[in-house]
């Protein structure tokens, strides 16, 4: 299919002021089917959930319809489907309830590479239970963090390795199905941090191996809230902290009080969104998103070949997204300026690429970049050429390039 991305932006109201958002990574633009399932779900009778008035069983099916959307997006079973405030949240509740069965003598495995989502709430937990914290480190040369890189600290005392599925700040997407291996010959559990892989590429959380993989609507056009993908049998295991009187059922016991319903609302609204971005896919709604998705993979990727091209142009300008296998996500440093002078010019001109370490805090120092990090550029399925022509352009006048 040709990707009509004019077609795609008509439904972002936000983009009708002109800006150009380059700041997806960090939460993307609503588009107005989602903001409608949001208001009219607010808005419409509605109580807690159950069968007997017509408004528990809105609460329910709206419930339901949100898990069967989310197990279409990520390949995974609607019954291992947990709602929660952010990614963050899930992954400490997660560290916690893991963290009970843990000792002296367990190891945990974190990355340089990840957000810090998905290392503090582990480092926390293992610290907390007297468990021993391994890391794994990736190449700054190449961004790249391989299976080898994983192999040299697993032991037979490893207890989980998280990993990501993507860098938020560089963009590298490392082997996730060769590492969940490795980690389950080692007898381990793996824990990805999908929220940066989801809004860039089809997602099988079965073919990567991940034991429990979270993720972000609001960075795939959703609302703000969050996700926790896992197989029911592996979350029946597990006993999280809850209120005596709410229920043992899965995935509901891992769930702290009541539920969101507009928010789930909107995700269901945004993933049916994506599905429908290839016009001609056919089939059930997850061979529609996997098609939709791999056409927003070949567009963002185009674009960002396009404008690294144009970048690399650009005196004094370095790019540190250098990973062969990446999301379209820039990190940038100017020599001799600093990052956040590039974003303030650029938010003048109406075009928000924002400067930091983007709580990639291990990533960015591992680079050399410490705490203040560079310029982030991330593309998005509303991304088009103007977007692009108009960064470079307002890169061009900061540098004074003519």
């Amino acid at each position: 299919m040709t990707y009509d991305v004019a077609a795609v932006r008509a439904h972002f109201p936000a983009l009708r002021t002109g800006t150009a958002h380059f700041d997806g990574p960090g939460g993307t633009q609503v588009p107005d089917v989602v903001g409608r399932a949001v208001a009219e779900t607010l808005t419409a009778s509605i109580a807690n959930r159950g069968q007997t008035t017509a408004a528990e069983r809105r609460a329910e099916d709206v419930v339901q319809g949100a898990r069967a959307a989310l197990a279409d997006l990520l390949g995974a079973d609607p019954g291992g489907i947990v709602f929660g405030r952010s990614a963050t949240q899930l992954t400490f509740d997660l560290a916690r309830t893991l963290a009970a069965g843990w000792g002296p003598g367990d190891e945990v495995v974190v990355s340089r590479l990840d957000h810090d989502a998905n290392i503090r709430p582990w480092v926390i937990a293992a610290e907390a239970a007297g468990a021993t914290v391994r890391w794994v480190a990736f190449d700054p040369a190449t961004g790249e963090l391989t299976a080898d890189d994983v192999a040299e600290v697993l032991t037979d005392r490893t207890r989980l390795v998280a990993v990501t599925g993507a860098s938020n700040l560089i963009g590298t997407r490392p082997p996730v199905a060769e590492i969940a291996a490795l980690v389950h010959g080692a007898g381990a559990f793996l824990a990805v941090d999908g929220v940066h892989l989801t809004a860039h590429a089809p997602v099988d959380v079965r073919a990567l191996g991940a034991d429990f993989y979270t993720c972000s609507p609001y960075k795939f056009l959703g609302p703000h809230c969050g996700v926790l993908g896992a197989a029911p049998a592996l979350l029946e295991t597990l006993r999280p902290a809850k209120l005596l009187p709410s229920t043992d059922a899965m995935p509901e016991r891992f769930e702290l009080g009541t539920l969101p319903y507009e928010l789930m609302a909107g995700t269901t609204a945004a993933i049916d969104f994506l599905a429908a971005l290839d016009p001609d896919a056919t089939g059930s709604r997850r061979d529609r998103l996997v098609a939709s998705l791999r056409a927003v993979e070949e567009h963002e990727d185009g674009l960002r070949a396009e404008l690294e091209e144009r970048l690399a142009e650009l005196p004094g300008v370095r790019l540190w997204s250098r990973a062969a296998h990446r999301t379209p996500t820039l990190l940038i440093t100017f020599d001799g300026r600093a990052a956040a002078e590039a974003y303030g010019f650029l938010a003048e001109k109406n075009v928000n690429a924002p400067a930091g370490h983007f709580y990639a805090i291990e990533a960015s120092r591992w680079l050399g970049l410490g705490d203040t990090g560079g310029l982030r550029v991330g593309l998005a399925p509303y991304t088009d050429g103007d977007d692009v022509e108009r960064l470079v352009s307002g890169l061009r006048d900061f540098l004074g390039v003519r």
